[in-house]
């Protein structure tokens, strides 16, 4: 498994942006909310190239991102800043965390949970290492449920996601990318897997029509066992001399500033797909009319309807980048 991640880091964030149509960002950062605001050591578990630390980052919180590929690794050290509030990484099993049982306070796994067999051995050390009352945020791709869309989906998990991969270092990969998702299932099994690891679900929601689903869970812990640490217990430092560490990233007023700015983007997109749709309805009333040679009708079509796919595209994007960003909705078990 290391290895393998080894050869298809180069393009692997590349990769994911295509594979999930622009959305994995706005599903880490949805993750990243999913963190209580109080939890002062958190693990990101499978990290890869560190691109879920950055949403986990706040001052006085310890962040520590462990993976098993050295060259992933490498490449999350490149994107931090060392010093301060950075997170720390390590080269681990996830089967054996070099950790203190109940040292954290939240567990985090971006697209990784697939790949930790079996699966309820993976869960059972992730309890070992969370405090009592410590949470577990598990973002994945999933295979598409029964319903209309369900074989478009299908199809784009087993021809385009291979197609996709022969741009990476190691095609064969992706394939296994693929095999798993449909492997990890829908969703069900895992939350089985998770109760019979003793977690308690607190909630999931799903993005991109299925395409992946987010999960909370908690360790609820023994009667009387001292519960994860709460809001406030670790003081807040600086981030080096005479600067305070950055916030988090989705936190405070960035957050709303970037929710109003993804709602303008949407709404914007929507217009002008609006607006496109009207040219190509009175260009199909009129064309005939104007005295245009084929090269010209040619472009004509290009501009209008291919003008009008791409930002009817846009906007639908824009609007799950919206709705991701919002945070919250969670279905309660």
């Amino acid at each position: 498994m290391a290895s393998m991640f080894d050869d298809v880091s180069g393009r692997y964030d590349l990769l994911n942006r295509l594979m999930t149509l622009g959305q994995d960002g706005a599903w880490r950062e949805a993750m990243a909310r999913q963190v209580p605001a109080g939890a002062g050591r958190v693990l990101d578990l499978c990290t890869g190239s560190g691109v879920s630390l950055a949403g986990l980052r706040r001052p006085g919180r310890t962040v520590l991102g462990v993976d098993v590929s050295h060259v992933m690794l490498r490449r999350a050290a490149a994107r931090e800043e060392p010093g301060g509030w950075a997170p720390r990484l390590a080269c681990a099993d996830a089967f054996r965390l070099p950790l203190r049982g109940g040292s954290l306070a939240a567990v985090t796994v971006a697209f990784g949970m697939r790949n930790l067999r079996p699966r309820r051995e993976a869960l059972a050390e992730i309890a070992r290492v969370l405090a009592p009352g410590g949470r577990l945020v598990v973002l994945e791709a999933t295979a598409p449920a029964r319903g209309p869309l369900a074989p478009f989906a299908r199809a784009w998990i087993r021809h385009a996601i291979p197609l996709l991969g022969r741009i990476s270092g190691d095609p064969s990969a992706y394939r296994y990318l693929a095999d798993s998702i449909f492997e990890f299932g829908p969703g069900p099994d895992f939350e089985a897997d998770l109760a019979a690891a003793g977690f308690r679900l607190a909630g999931s929601r799903s993005f991109l029509l299925g395409a992946a689903r987010l999960w909370v869970a908690e360790r609820p812990g023994p009667v009387g066992e001292k519960p994860a640490e709460p809001a406030g217990s670790v003081r807040p430092a600086r981030s080096g001399p005479g600067r305070p560490a950055p916030p988090a990233a989705g936190a405070g007023s960035g957050s709303g500033e970037r929710l109003a700015w993804r709602l303008v983007q949407a709404v914007t997109s929507t217009a002008l797909a609006a607006a496109l749709v009207w040219a190509n309805a009175i260009w199909l009333n009129v064309r005939d009319d104007l005295q245009l040679t084929p090269p010209q009708l040619l472009g004509a079509w290009v501009l209008l309807a291919g003008g009008g796919a791409a930002f009817t595209i846009r906007a639908v994007l824009g609007w799950l980048a919206w709705s991701a960003a919002r945070g919250g909705g969670l279905t309660r078990p």
